[in-house]
């Protein structure tokens, strides 16, 4: 099903199609992923965007939205914990998931040939050079993996190797943070893959979070949001936005019933650095992150503030 979105503010007009069916063999369900491009514009730089937990390819229409009106073809892929999918804990493959998610990103970048042919005018206009990744909270974590974290096993050794040579750069919104001592003891029993290992994520991210994001699985404070910024090597960025919850001021879609912590001006100020981020990333000499930073130390009572490191 194509759809037609309305022109974003400050871009082009967005023509989307759901659902894209990849074939996946051995998932128990094929992968269904949502596309979105903007009308025009050739050698599109892709991001593959990773939903949060319960999720589907059809959320986080404010970011999707903005990326495309300004020149990035977006693919989502529906994640097996997603509700409209209804896998549960009696499910043979529900253990698993945190790694299936993993493989649904790799899978999605491997079929990008049915991406293009499935909307229509997209054949032959996405770069495929220039390929990153997002996602917000378990969909952050599931794109860190292909930049380089990994996950820890029982005995605190870093588990195989996810990345993907062909990302080379993400933006992690609400990325939890490290895991054993800082779970709460439900997240350590149920959730044992909550349990990064930042050191060789060494791709460039931007790290996303919320001064205000207390989360009931770690019993830190809001700082833990920022350890793939701290712990991460290689180029980061942190984007700290005041006042933010989990939902960053509502990233998970115009109406989510999850956001309760409302801010326009907060989501206008991520997308557009996130946009400018990346550009920056894939396009090395590009001046949009650069000019992105020099307008936020100008602009009066802005909501949130960036640091960044070379490495």
């Amino acid at each position: 099903m194509a759809e037609e979105h309305p022109m974003d503010h400050s871009g082009m007009p967005v023509v989307s199609v759901r659902p894209v069916v990849l074939p996946a063999p051995g998932r128990g369900d094929d992968l269904q992923v949502r596309v979105s491009a903007p009308v025009s514009g050739d050698e599109l730089p892709v991001i593959v965007f990773s939903h949060g937990f319960g999720g589907s390819m059809d959320g986080y229409a404010p970011l999707v939205d903005h990326w495309a009106a300004n020149g990035f073809a977006v693919v989502q892929p529906t994640h097996l914990d997603s509700r409209t999918l209804s896998v549960g804990p009696d499910d043979p493959r529900y253990h698993d998931i945190w790694r299936i998610r993993v493989e649904d990103l790799v899978r999605t970048v491997d079929g990008l040939d049915l991406v293009e042919a499935a909307l229509p005018g997209l054949a032959g206009r996405l770069d495929r050079g220039r390929i990153a990744v997002a996602g917000h909270s378990w969909g952050a974590q599931s794109a860190s993996m292909l930049l380089g974290a990994r996950v820890l096993d029982a005995g605190g050794e870093p588990g195989p190797d996810l990345s993907d040579p062909r990302v080379r750069a993400g933006v992690l919104l609400a990325v939890p943070g490290t895991g054993g001592g800082d779970l709460t003891p439900f997240a350590a029993e149920h959730f044992p893959f909550m349990n990064p290992d930042f050191a060789a994520m060494a791709a460039p991210a931007l790290v996303v979070a919320g001064d205000k994001d207390q989360s009931a699985l770690s019993v830190r404070g809001p700082d833990w949001f920022t350890d793939a910024y701290r712990l991460g090597t290689g180029p980061k960025s942190l984007l700290t936005l005041f006042g933010a919850e989990h939902s960053l001021g509502g990233v998970s879609g115009y109406d989510s019933a999850e956001t309760t912590d409302e801010s326009p001006a907060r989501v206008a100020l991520l997308r557009r650095l996130a946009w400018a981020f990346l550009r920056s990333a894939l396009y090395p000499g590009e001046p949009a992150w650069s000019a992105a930073l020099a307008e936020l130390e100008k602009t009066a009572g802005a909501p949130g503030v960036v640091e960044s490191r070379a490495g």
